[in-house]
């Protein structure tokens, strides 16, 4: 059995979980503001430049040779925000997962300690019953241990898969630059 004062001792650790992954959550926040003041700034800098530019124009045939410089930059400008977004996403998920697998650990020691102790003070002719508690508890773990294995192949293949396709769009906007400037 659990005493008042191991009980106020988990729901303190409780408390101050929570206030953490609060905290890891405003930071993912704040660096996401951060990218959005950045960009903005960046692209009103660019639009001004882009519109003296367009304004200096003489001809077609130079506006169009405007306009085929700026599709490349755009597109990697774009990839790389997609970038730096999906990065701040993940390493903050990759630190709450980090926290909730620490908390369930130690939650587990703790179950498992209170589970050993009630074996320990278990009448004479409940082997039985505490053999399939124990059994359960295993079971369990067994099964929190394999969701976390799944979670973590699942969030690395979309890594691969976003790292892949962003190349892959920043490619195939060169290449059509490249051809534009050709044709």
């Amino acid at each position: 059995m659990m005493t008042a004062e191991q009980i106020m001792s988990a729901h303190k650790a409780n408390v101050e979980t929570l206030f953490g992954l609060t905290g890891l959550a405003f930071e993912g926040v704040e660096k996401l503001v951060e990218l959005n003041i950045q960009v903005a700034k960046a692209a009103m800098s660019e639009a001004s430049d882009t519109t003296k530019a367009a304004l200096s124009v003489k001809d077609a045939q130079e506006l169009m040779a405007l306009q085929a410089s700026l599709l490349q930059p755009a597109a990697e400008k774009a990839a790389a925000y997609g970038r730096h977004v999906y990065e701040i996403a993940a390493s903050t998920g990759a630190e709450v997962n980090r926290v909730a697998e620490a908390t369930a650990a130690d939650a587990q020691v703790k179950f498992m300690s209170v589970v050993d102790n009630a074996v320990k003070n278990a009448p004479a002719g409940t082997e039985n019953a505490v053999a399939l508690v124990k059994s359960a508890v295993s079971a369990a773990n067994n099964a929190f241990e394999s969701v976390q294995k799944a979670s973590k192949q699942a969030a690395e293949v979309a890594d691969a898969n976003f790292q892949a396709m962003s190349s892959t769009a920043v490619r195939a906007t060169q290449a059509a630059t490249k051809a534009k400037r050709a044709a």
